[in-house]
C-alpha cells in the first residue's frame, strides 16, 4: 500500500478507507459482509470529481460557455480517462477481487479500474478532506490536461456537432459487427 500512496502523492490516517476502495464486490460478496466493497466510495468519488473537474473547468476560462465546459467534464472524468489514470498508477495489481472476477480478466477491466479511482478519490476525500482530493485530482488527472489542452476525445458527440451545424441532416448508426466476449464486447458501427 504504501507503494500506490506514493504514487497518489497522498499518506492515507486512516488507511482502511484505501483498502475498501480496492475491494470489489466480488471479493466482499466471498467474504460474506465482513469485508465492505468500494461502492459506496465509487459513488462519492464520482461526486467529488465532478465537483472538482467542474470547478477547475469554471476558474480556468471565465468566457468558456456552459456547453463545452460540460463536454470537457465528461471527457475528463470519463470511464476511459479514469482507465488510463489506473493504468498510471498500476491499480490493477492491488485491486481485491473475487476468484471469478479473478479469472475473467477484472484487474484489466476498464469499468472496474475506472471504478476503482473514484473510489480512491473519495476515500483521499473522506481522510484529508477537499484540498487534498483536489490535489490528486490535479495531480492526477488535470496536469497532463493542462500540458496537452486535450481531453479525451467523444468521436461520436464531435460527428453530430458537425452534421447538427450543417443542419437538414440526420445521422443513423448500423452495427455491422461484433467481437470478443459478452463482458467486454467491441463493436464495429457505420454511420450514414
Amino acid at each position: 500500500m504504501k507503494a500506490l500512496e506514493e504514487k497518489l502523492g497522498y499518506t492515507f490516517s486512516d488507511r482502511e478507507l484505501l483498502t475498501e476502495a480496492l475491494t470489489h464486490s466480488s471479493y466482499a460478496n466471498e467474504q460474506r459482509g465482513k469485508v465492505q466493497c468500494n461502492e459506496r466510495l465509487e459513488f462519492l468519488g464520482d461526486a467529488v470529481l465532478g465537483l472538482i473537474v467542474a470547478r477547475y473547468l469554471f476558474e480556468r476560462s471565465a468566457d468558456m460557455p456552459e456547453g463545452k465546459m460540460t463536454r470537457l467534464r465528461s471527457e475528463l472524468v470519463c470511464e476511459r480517462s479514469l482507465d488510463g489514470v489506473a493504468a498510471r498508477l498500476g491499480l490493477g495489481a492491488y485491486l481485491r477481487l473475487g476468484k471469478g472476477e479473478e479469472l475473467g480478466g477484472g484487474r484489466t477491466r476498464p469499468s472496474i479500474l475506472a471504478d476503482a479511482v473514484e473510489a480512491v478519490l473519495a476515500a483521499i476525500y473522506l481522510d484529508g478532506g477537499i484540498e487534498a482530493a483536489e490535489k490528486a485530482v490535479k495531480s492526477l488527472l488535470l496536469d497532463g490536461y493542462e500540458r496537452t489542452g486535450v481531453a479525451v476525445t467523444d468521436s461520436k458527440t464531435q460527428l453530430q456537432e458537425l452534421v447538427q451545424r450543417k443542419g437538414g441532416q440526420v445521422l443513423s448508426y448500423h452495427v455491422i459487427g461484433e467481437e470478443g466476449p459478452d463482458h467486454l464486447k467491441t463493436f464495429s458501427v457505420e454511420v450514414r
